[in-house]
């Protein structure tokens, strides 16, 4: 799986600035339906500091991550994540990251999204090792981590699944979307309804 601003051979792994940025993502969207320029949103977040963010460096590092992440999005799944409710926003967020980060996007379908059609709704970071030990060998970036870097990747990443609501107490929690954010996912092809812990569209209609 290759997906926009990823190279076939490496994972990128910048996501841990920040987790879902879904309120980042409440800024950053308005800005984008006034300008329709990515580049003019970002320079607006970093000069006005938007996010309130502490140092200049964390402003450029956070705007940065927020314009990347939406800017997989279509104008049509900008508005639906504009008029979304909360729920569906964190949903849409969480796909947002895994269309960003093919890691993520992997994780989410070969390990949550498995795990709770096996009816195993336990998840904690020995899943997460176990995937990492597994695509580093195909990957050997993964092994070249060093070990903070590797606990900051799987704390942030079950920070995300936590805030999308995919992940409480150490259980893998059913995806509910509404039926125009199911829509919107339907739209590609394989659906991104893959991406989270739900039955396909296709198999609930059978």
């Amino acid at each position: 799986m290759t997906l926009p601003n990823e190279s076939r051979d490496r994972y990128a792994l910048s996501f841990t600035c920040g987790s879902l940025l879904t309120r980042e993502a409440d800024i950053a969207v308005p800005l984008y339906m006034e300008s329709a320029d990515w580049n003019v949103v970002r320079m607006q977040i970093i000069k006005k500091n938007l996010f309130q963010t502490r140092t200049a460096s964390s402003a450029v590092r956070f705007a940065s991550e927020t314009v990347q992440r939406l800017a997989v999005f279509t104008p049509t799944e900008l508005q639906l994540l504009h008029e979304a409710s909360p729920n569906e926003r964190n949903l849409l967020m969480w796909i947002a990251a895994c269309r960003r980060y093919a890691f993520i996007a992997e994780f989410a379908e070969e390990i949550v999204r498995e795990r709770y059609l096996l009816l195993t709704s336990t998840l904690g970071y020995g899943e997460f090792d176990s995937f990492v030990n597994g695509k580093s060998l195909w990957h050997p970036e993964l092994d070249q981590l060093k070990i903070s870097t590797r606990k900051k990747l799987r704390s942030t990443l079950f920070r995300m699944l936590t805030e999308a609501g995919l992940l409480v107490d150490g259980h893998i929690q059913q995806a509910v979307p509404s039926e125009r954010i199911r829509d919107a996912l339907d739209v590609r092809e394989p659906s991104d309804i893959r991406f989270l812990p739900v039955r396909a569209s296709k198999e609930i209609s059978s």
